[in-house]
C-alpha cells in the first residue's frame, strides 16, 4: 500500500513538472517571438531572425514562426535570403495545410526568384482553399504572363476582375496582354479603365500613348503625352514626346515652342536640342533658315561624347542636305560605332560613301545593315545595290554569294535573277549562270535583262 502511494507521489510531481516545463516552454516560445516582432518593427531584421530562429527550436511545429522568419527573410530580400524564405513558407504551408498565408507568401518568393511556374503553383494552392481572393488571383495571372501563357494569363484575370472589378493593375495587365495578341482596340479599353481607376498610372497612360499613335488616334496620344508631362514634370523626355507628337501631327510651331519652353527650364540638356533639331530638319523649309537651325542645334548633340548614333545621324542628315558630304561622312563613322547602332546610320552611310567614291566603305555599311535588319523587306534592292559595289570592288564571288541569298527569299525577282547571272558569268561560273538564266526564263520568257544575260554567258562560251 505504502509504495502505491509513494509510486502515485512520483508520477503526480513528474506530472507537475512536465507541466510546469511546457508552461515554461511556450512562456519563453511566446517571448521569443515578442522580440522577433519588436525587432522587425524596429528593422532589425538579424535580430528578428535569431529571435524568431529561437522560437523555432522551442517549437518546431509552430506554423507561425516558421512564416515571421520567412517574411524577415523576404524583406532583406537577397537571392539566398529569398531561398531562406521560401524554405520557411513552404514548411510553414505543411505545417498547416489549411493555412492560406504561407501559401501566398511562398508563392511570392517563388516570383522573386523568377520560378514562375512553382509560384503558379502556389499560387493555385491558395486559390483551391479560397477562391474569392481576387489579390491572389491577380498574381497568378502575373506570374502566367511572366511565363508567356497568354490564354492562361486572360483566363486569371477574368477571375480576378469578376471578383475585383477596380483592379486597376489588374485592368493594366490585361491591356499588356491584349496588346501582345494584337488585339489593339481591346488592349486601348483595358488600359483606359486602369487610368480611369488610377489616373496617376504613369505605365497604363504610356502604353495608351503608344497604342493611340500606332492608331493614327493623335488627338488622343498628344492629351496622353500632356498628362504624363503633367504628372512627372522633372523628366525632360516627357516634355521632348509631347514636342515630337506635335511634329508629326504637323503642329511645328507648337512643336518648337514647347521645346523651346522645355529649353528655357534646362538650357544645356542635349536631349531637347536634339529634338529641336531634328524638329528643324523635318520641318517642310521655304528657306535655309530651317536647316541652318537644325544643324546649329544638331551640332551641339553631336559634339557630345555621349551622343547617340541616333543624333550623329541626324546631324549627318542636316550635313548632307547642306551640301556638306564629308562632314557626314566623318559624323556617320562615328555613328556607326556608338552601341545601339541606329539603322538609319548605316544606310545614309552607305548612300553617302558611295557618292564620294568610297565603295569599300558603302558596301561595309550595308552588309552590317543588313544583319542588323535581317527581316527588311528590300532584301532584293539591297543585295543588288551589294552586288554592284562588289562588282566595282572587283569581287564577283561576293556579289554571287548575296545575290544567291536574295534569290532564294525571292525566287520569282526576275532583277535578282539577271543580276545573280551577270555576277556568275564574271566569276566564271558559266554552268551556274546558265542555271539561273533558264530559272528565269522559265518563268520570263520575254524577259530582256536575263535575255541580254544569256547572250553574254553564251559569248564567254566561245
Amino acid at each position: 500500500m505504502k509504495r502505491a502511494i509513494v509510486v502515485v507521489a512520483v508520477l503526480a510531481l513528474a506530472g507537475a513538472a512536465a507541466a510546469y516545463e511546457a508552461v515554461a516552454r511556450q512562456r519563453d516560445y511566446a517571448a521569443a517571438l515578442t522580440r522577433g516582432d519588436a525587432a522587425l518593427r524596429d528593422d532589425q531584421t538579424f535580430a528578428a531572425i535569431e529571435a524568431y530562429s529561437g522560437a523555432i527550436a522551442l517549437r518546431p511545429d509552430s506554423m507561425l514562426a516558421h512564416l515571421r522568419r520567412g517574411q524577415t527573410y523576404q524583406r532583406r530580400g537577397d537571392r539566398g535570403d529569398l531561398e531562406a524564405a521560401a524554405r520557411d513558407f513552404r514548411k510553414a504551408a505543411a505545417l498547416d495545410r489549411t493555412a492560406t498565408r504561407p501559401l501566398e507568401a511562398l508563392g511570392d518568393a517563388l516570383y522573386q526568384l523568377q520560378r514562375y511556374e512553382r509560384a503558379a503553383e502556389a499560387y493555385e494552392s491558395y486559390l483551391h482553399l479560397d477562391d474569392r481572393s481576387a489579390r491572389v488571383t491577380y498574381r497568378l495571372a502575373l506570374t502566367r504572363y511572366r511565363q508567356h501563357d497568354l490564354d492562361a494569363a486572360v483566363a486569371a484575370l477574368g477571375d480576378a476582375l469578376h471578383l475585383d472589378d477596380r483592379m486597376a493593375d489588374a485592368h493594366y495587365l490585361l491591356g499588356m496582354c491584349l496588346r501582345e495578341r494584337r488585339r489593339a482596340p481591346d488592349a486601348v479599353r483595358a488600359f483606359e479603365k486602369a487610368v480611369a481607376l488610377e489616373p496617376g498610372m504613369l505605365a497604363a497612360r504610356e502604353e495608351l500613348a503608344d497604342l493611340y499613335r500606332t492608331l493614327d488616334r493623335r488627338t488622343e496620344e498628344l492629351a496622353q503625352l500632356q498628362i504624363l508631362a503633367g504628372l512627372d514634370r522633372d523628366r525632360v523626355a516627357r516634355q521632348v514626346a509631347v514636342g515630337m507628337a506635335h511634329a508629326r501631327a504637323g503642329r511645328w510651331d507648337l512643336a518648337i515652342l514647347t521645346l523651346g519652353s522645355a529649353l528655357e527650364r534646362n538650357p544645356d540638356d542635349p536631349e531637347i536640342f536634339g529634338a529641336l533639331g531634328e524638329v528643324w530638319l523635318d520641318r517642310p523649309r521655304d528657306d535655309r533658315a530651317f536647316l541652318s537651325k537644325a544643324r546649329e542645334a544638331l551640332a551641339r548633340v553631336a559634339a557630345s561624347p555621349a551622343a547617340t548614333s541616333r543624333a550623329l545621324t541626324l546631324y549627318a542628315r542636316a550635313l548632307v542636305q547642306g551640301g556638306d558630304a564629308a562632314g557626314a561622312e566623318r559624323a556617320l563613322e562615328e555613328a556607326t560605332t556608338r552601341f545601339p547602332i541606329d539603322p538609319a546610320a548605316l544606310l545614309l552611310y552607305a548612300s553617302t560613301a558611295e557618292k564620294l567614291g568610297h565603295a569599300g566603305a558603302a558596301r561595309t555599311a550595308l552588309i552590317e545593315y543588313c544583319a542588323l535588319s535581317p527581316s527588311d523587306a528590300d532584301l532584293g534592292p539591297r543585295a543588288i545595290q551589294i552586288a554592284a559595289l562588289s562588282i566595282r570592288l572587283n569581287d564577283p564571288q561576293t556579289a554571287v554569294q548575296w545575290l544567291s541569298r536574295a534569290a532564294a527569299a525571292s525566287p520569282s525577282d526576275m532583277r535578282v535573277l539577271a543580276a545573280l547571272a551577270d555576277a556568275q558569268i564574271r566569276a566564271g561560273d558559266r554552268d551556274a549562270a546558265q542555271g539561273t538564266i533558264a530559272r528565269g526564263l522559265e518563268k520570263d520568257p520575254g524577259n530582256a535583262a536575263l535575255l541580254a544575260a544569256a547572250r553574254r554567258q553564251s559569248r564567254t562560251k566561245r
